[in-house]
């Protein structure tokens, strides 16, 4: 099976780059089964209904997220909406939504988790131990098995990294907006990159107009961020794993620039 893993989807510009780009890629690359974070897809902060369709109809199967999914109300009621929609699983019980799920591709089957990390971030439970619970309960027949962590520490990354090989298909790591250099399959089977990009726009500050971020730093005041408008790309990592095994057996960097337009 050939996974295609998109790291952060920001805001217009994200949107567009996969309406105008993600289904050609798709096809050129032969790509059987698509997840997105998608918790910067509306202004930068969370999502709506209208981002939450929009990013489906491009041709993404499954919508991962972070800590900005809870950003906007209507966001958060689309949690337990949308069965394709997750949130980090590893929350304390009680919020809506799930953080992980089984889906259908073709004749296989996969199973995608979401994780957020603790360090820089909110202070939520364990991603490790709630990586071990999921795991002991999934269906030992599901061997294809993605995780997204979403989080801010490369060494957090790297070590649940070692901590899940030989346990799960593939690891991406999500939320800096910047590709790492470092995609590799670990020993056990397990493909890896501690941060799979975004789509958005490419000349810019993680996804923000570069002037106003500089602003930020020379002033040391707080300036209102609006998403850098051009040069789009779709970020990610394209991985082939074998599914009557479960462990990858190639990985890649995707860096795709897309035509800018309205997409109309």
């Amino acid at each position: 099976m050939r996974i295609l893993i998109i790291g952060d989807v920001l805001s217009k510009t994200g949107r567009l780059a996969l309406k105008n780009g993600l289904p050609g890629l798709k096809e050129k690359l032969g790509v059987d089964f698509c997840t997105a974070n998608v918790e910067n897809g509306a202004g930068m902060f969370g999502v709506t209904r209208k981002v939450v369709e929009e990013i489906r109809a491009s041709g993404v199967d499954v919508m991962t997220s972070g800590n900005h999914i809870w950003d906007k109300r209507e966001g958060v009621s689309l949690l337990d909406e949308y069965t394709d929609l997750l949130r980090p699983a590893n929350y304390p019980p009680g919020v809506p939504g799930r953080g992980w799920r089984v889906f259908d591709a073709g004749t296989d089957r996969v199973c995608v988790i979401n994780l957020q990390g603790r360090t820089f971030m909110p202070d939520i439970d364990c991603p490790f131990r709630t990586a071990d619970r999921i795991l002991s309960e999934l269906d030992p027949g599901i061997r294809i098995r993605i995780v997204d962590l979403h989080a801010e520490a490369t060494s957090e990354k790297l070590a649940m990294a070692y901590y899940l090989d030989g346990r799960i298909s593939v690891l991406a790591g999500s939320h800096t907006h910047v590709p790492t250099a470092d995609e590799r399959i670990f020993p056990g089977g397990m493909a890896y990159q501690t941060d799979v990009g975004m789509a958005g726009p490419f000349n810019s500050v993680i996804g923000v107009r570069p002037e106003q971020v500089i602003e930020r730093f020379l002033k040391g005041v707080n300036v209102r961020f609006q998403v850098g408008g051009d040069t789009p790309v779709i970020q990610g990592m394209l991985v082939d794993v074998s599914a009557s095994t479960g462990k990858a057996v190639n990985v890649e960097r995707i860096h795709e620039p897309v035509a800018e337009g309205d997409g109309n």
